[in-house]
């Protein structure tokens, strides 16, 4: 059995909630079909962190509607932590808000995407996927106003697109980075954009966006690719 920690950095608005339940309900339906790997959740939000990053056997972290450069005392705390979990041997995949603060905390730069906001279904290539990935292409549903934009330090880009050029990377041995939410049924990606249509996300990107709907996500697939990538496989 594998024990990785979830660690929660937003919950689901309470009108969304009917859709997919909360976060750690979409990871733990995203990796149901590997039940060698047990999320152990803890709400980053609330001031629960792990007491140590050896707590867990690995980590793996939601989405946020923050910012990772906000000032905020969690937000920060979390920095730190990925930091430590950085210096050790447990391996850390961070999704979204999780793969911004890889490049924030060790080194790098983000900041909002001089393009807008990345919605909807996004295809990504990985032209020299690792074995343990294993394809050059996946799709993904996006929600983020930000990129990372500088790399840190023994940082590798492994998958991008006209987007976001930096959808993928590897720094070091340990750590992943995906932009993309592979938790995300493609209802729970609907939601938010029609919430946030014309008032956050400009009318023709809003419908671009559910427009890409119509295609389905690589769910599985990156299920597999995360759990292997957290096994050490």
């Amino acid at each position: 059995m594998h024990r990785i920690g979830l660690l929660v950095c937003d919950h689901v608005s309470p009108e969304f909630s009917h859709v997919a339940g909360d976060y750690p309900d979409m990871f733990q339906r995203l990796f149901a079909s590997q039940p060698d790997i047990e999320l152990v959740p803890y709400d980053l939000t609330q001031g629960r962190f792990p007491a140590s990053p050896d707590a867990c056997d690995g980590w793996i972290t939601t989405g946020s509607r923050l910012s990772v450069y906000d000032d905020i005392g969690w937000i920060e705390d979390f920095g730190r932590l990925v930091q430590s979990i950085a210096e050790t041997e447990r391996r850390f995949v961070g999704v979204c808000f999780g793969h911004q603060m890889i490049a924030h905390a060790l080194g790098g730069k983000v900041e909002r995407a001089a393009n807008g906001w990345g919605i909807g279904l996004k295809e990504v290539a990985v032209p020299e996927p690792p074995s343990w990935w294993g394809r050059e292409r996946y799709r993904v549903l996006n929600s983020h106003a930000d990129q990372v934009v500088d790399l840190p330090p023994g940082t590798a880009v492994l998958g991008g697109n006209d987007h976001c050029p930096v959808s993928l990377m590897t720094t070091g041995d340990t750590m992943l980075g995906i932009q993309g939410h592979p938790e995300f049924p493609p209802a729970y990606a609907a939601a938010l954009i029609r919430a946030r249509r014309g008032v956050l996300i400009a009318e023709e990107v809003s419908a671009a966006g559910l427009a890409s709907l119509s295609a389905a996500p690589d769910t599985e697939f990156l299920a597999g690719a995360l759990g292997r990538f957290l096994r050490g496989s």
